[in-house]
């Protein structure tokens, strides 16, 4: 403590004695370790414009100061004058040409300037001459994501896990890097070695339960975040993907218990009062879900998905006319959001606003070609609202984005069945039935009068016979 305030007591002076300097227009000699002292003390305290005086002031005494040149590149970076800061940094390399320093601080400069492979050509070089490998090896890591090159980055942030077991933001970005990669069950075999080997990792406990919840593994990712939880009692985070992990069970009521413990460790939050009322929706209690929706909203007025939740809320009360003001409302901060336009389609169609429906399936379709569901609804719309044709050309868009869509051409052979147009049908069939046979039951559950058809029925019999073969 008393360390701490000589410390306090000694750069207070030093500072008092520059600033004189500063105000009397002189020149007063500090030693080099005095400028760095006062470099971060400026830093440190947000003041850019003595953090430059600092800067210069010392580079006018120690002009071959590696430290001070490499302090004037850093801050010429920060006010994004890249070139002049590289140029700054290339006399510093002069000087000491294997700093690790000097190439770190290159390298970060190319970073900003979004030249991510000039970056990590420096990074090496950085860990050819620095013991700090971790930190160098997560910053490599990163500019390999900048790439999207997500298998590099991952072999660099293994190995600054290997250099340091407890570097968290590595850990955390490797997590990501196996999402995005899709390599759920190599992100399981890492941890759960990680785990063993460290086994007081709170975030190798978490990251684990992560990649549990992502292949299913519910029961074994509470587990996980149990252990998170016993090493670091607050971790907020782990709670939040506990109760997520319980949702996905059906556990409702316990999930809600853990959503309500987060709040002792992160205090009050929009999604965690949005996933409560999601819980309270899917256990059928109206009334408790539609108020933490309303929490969801006073707590942070912009969150979408909660002015939805309770528009559909609304309209399970009966209250429609009243839910799709919500529902529009949410459609007003997120206009690009392909779901809320499926649930404004549902809703227009269900109180009889038929082009109204019609253009939200539209939208959604646009927004997301991939969605199975809504070529079935939007066609279908068109289909019952005598628009046959229109609802043909629709599904045979929907079939150049997912030709492979066994149940897309089961109900185009029902729509031409319904128009008369035998020929086509039967092409489409075929293709249905070729595709997956066992799904020709869709066939009859839109159409329940094709039971009677005598084509189709000796259609599907035969490729019985070919698929019992």
């Amino acid at each position: 403590m008393q360390e701490e305030e000589r410390n306090d007591d000694n750069i207070g002076q030093l500072v008092e004695r520059f600033e004189l300097m500063l105000s009397n227009n002189t020149r007063y000699f500090f030693e080099a370790e005095e400028f760095e002292e006062l470099i971060n003390y400026y830093f440190d305290t947000n003041d850019m414009v003595k953090t430059e005086k600092a800067i210069d002031a010392g580079l006018e005494q120690y002009p071959f100061s590696v430290y001070l040149l490499l302090k004037k590149a850093q801050f010429l970076s920060v006010k994004k004058m890249t070139t002049e800061a590289l140029e700054i940094v290339s006399k510093a390399e002069n000087l000491s040409p294997n700093n690790a320093e000097t190439f770190m601080t290159k390298a970060a400069i190319y970073s900003q300037m979004g030249l991510a492979e000039q970056a990590i050509e420096n990074y090496k070089k950085a860990a050819e001459n620095s013991d700090q490998l971790d930190d160098i090896y997560f910053y490599i890591a990163h500019e390999f994501i900048n790439l999207s090159s997500y298998e590099d980055a991952i072999f660099y942030l293994k190995r600054s896990i290997k250099e340091n077991p407890e570097n968290e933001h590595a850990l955390y970005e490797l997590s990501f890097c196996y999402e995005v990669t899709g390599k759920t069950s190599d992100a399981i075999e890492f941890y759960s070695v990680l785990v063993d080997e460290e086994p007081y990792s709170h975030t190798g406990w978490f990251n684990l339960g992560v990649a549990q919840s992502r292949s299913g593994m519910y029961e074994k990712a509470i587990e996980s975040y149990d252990f998170a939880i016993a090493i670091k009692e607050n971790y907020g985070s782990a709670y939040f993907n506990k109760a997520n992990a319980l949702a996905s069970l059906e556990r409702y009521e316990e999930a809600i218990i853990i959503y309500r413990e987060t709040f002792d460790h992160e205090g009050p939050d929009a999604t965690t009062f949005y996933y409560i009322g999601e819980c309270y929706e899917k256990m059928e209690n109206q009334e408790k879900a539609l108020a933490y929706y309303h929490k969801a909203t006073k707590l942070n007025p912009e969150y979408a998905d909660a002015w939805v939740g309770i528009g559909i809320i609304l309209d399970q009360q009966g209250r429609l006319t009243e839910g799709i003001h919500y529902i529009k409302k949410a459609l007003e901060m997120e206009p690009e959001n392909p779901d809320f336009w499926y649930i404004f389609g549902d809703v227009q169609a269900k109180i009889g606003f038929i082009e109204e429906a019609i253009e939200a399936y539209k939208k959604t379709a646009e927004l997301d070609p991939q969605d199975e569901d809504i070529w079935l609804d939007y066609s279908q719309l068109l289909f019952e609202n005598n628009s046959k044709n229109e609802a043909i050309e629709v599904l045979a868009e929907g079939i150049k984005h997912q030709p492979d869509s066994a149940e897309f051409y089961y109900r185009m052979a029902a729509y031409f069945l319904s128009v008369g147009n035998k020929q086509e049908a039967t092409v489409f069939l075929q293709n249905a039935l070729s595709l997956n046979y066992q799904l020709h039951n869709e066939l009859f559950e839109f159409l329940p009068q094709l039971k009677n058809n005598s084509t189709v029925l000796e259609l599907i019999e035969t490729y019985k016979k070919s698929n019992e073969l």
